[in-house]
């Protein structure tokens, strides 16, 4: 997707010299998505800046909330450790964060990812708790699933998710929604968004773009987008007091990500992979 302003190395070290003198450093790019741009500050840090409008509010949030989630998380996530501010030359706001070591878990056979399937329970434990007055909205995420009926059914008429998934998708979101409080919600639970160390343990959880208050089982899409079965009931049996409702709903949402992802026609073979793994792994159950 084109970006709403260019954003290169001679822009990001120009930001850091006039804003973060004393972090000043080699600047170089490491990644460029939809709607941010990474750059590597440094050994120790990273410089994270939105490259569309739609992105600069995400960036906001990010800055409110994540250091005070951070201290309450049993790994690591990119709190950032300064604020940048919108100049002239570039018009938002944008994040120094550390940079978090790690191999993308999108890379990595599926069956190791048994590894540390616990470790990621205890970290949908630890942020599924109840969100604060002012916790962004987000309409497409934490949201009741029937929400997104017209955007899965443009999905099935793309061509690129089965069919035959249309019966099993229409059964989950007529699941009963969440009647607990609005819980924190990460929102963006695949494996791209997920770091582990050399001993293939969870090393951190990236990008809280989505980060937003409501139905829980959002992130419980992970069970079907990160794992397979073995490793899925492993990480069932370790989250707190998930019902067969909410767990459904979790299903539900990995079909709705997963066709998501294999149905976007710009994606990336690594995201399209994630994209047919969910869709083999919710007809599994």
């Amino acid at each position: 997707m084109d970006a709403d302003i260019a954003v290169d190395e001679r822009l990001v070290r120009s930001l850091v010299r006039a804003q973060h003198p004393d972090l000043e450093g080699p600047v170089w790019s490491v990644a460029a998505g939809w709607d941010n741009a990474v750059y590597r500050l440094g050994e120790r840090l990273a410089v994270r800046l939105p490259r569309r409008k739609v992105a600069a509010e995400l960036v906001r949030n990010e800055q409110r909330w994540l250091p005070g989630l951070a201290a309450s998380l049993p790994v690591p996530i990119p709190a950032p450790v300064r604020v940048g501010c919108p100049t002239e030359a570039y018009p938002w706001p944008w994040s120094i964060t550390p940079w978090l070591h790690g191999t993308v878990v999108a890379a990595t056979p599926v069956p190791s990812r048994m590894a540390f399937a616990e470790q990621l329970a205890a970290f949908v434990n630890a942020l599924h708790v109840p969100a604060p007055p002012g916790a962004p909205a987000n309409p497409v995420r934490g949201v009741p699933l029937p929400t997104r009926a017209g955007a899965m059914a443009e999905r099935f008429a793309s061509g690129r998710v089965p069919l035959d998934l249309r019966p099993l998708w229409e059964d989950l979101a007529a699941v009963p929604f969440w009647a607990g409080p609005p819980l924190w919600v990460h929102g963006d639970p695949h494996p791209g968004n997920l770091l582990t160390g050399l001993d293939g343990r969870l090393s951190a959880v990236l990008d809280f773009g989505d980060l937003t208050a409501g139905d829980p089982a959002t992130d419980l899409a992970a069970a079907w987008l990160v794992f397979d079965a073995p490793a899925r009931a492993v990480f069932r049996a370790a989250l707190a007091g998930v019902d067969e409702n909410t767990w459904q709903r979790g299903r539900g949402w990995a079909l709705n990500i997963g066709a998501a992802v294999a149905a976007d026609p710009t994606g990336t073979r690594e995201m399209h992979a994630v994209g047919a793994h969910a869709l083999r792994q919710v007809r599994l159950g």
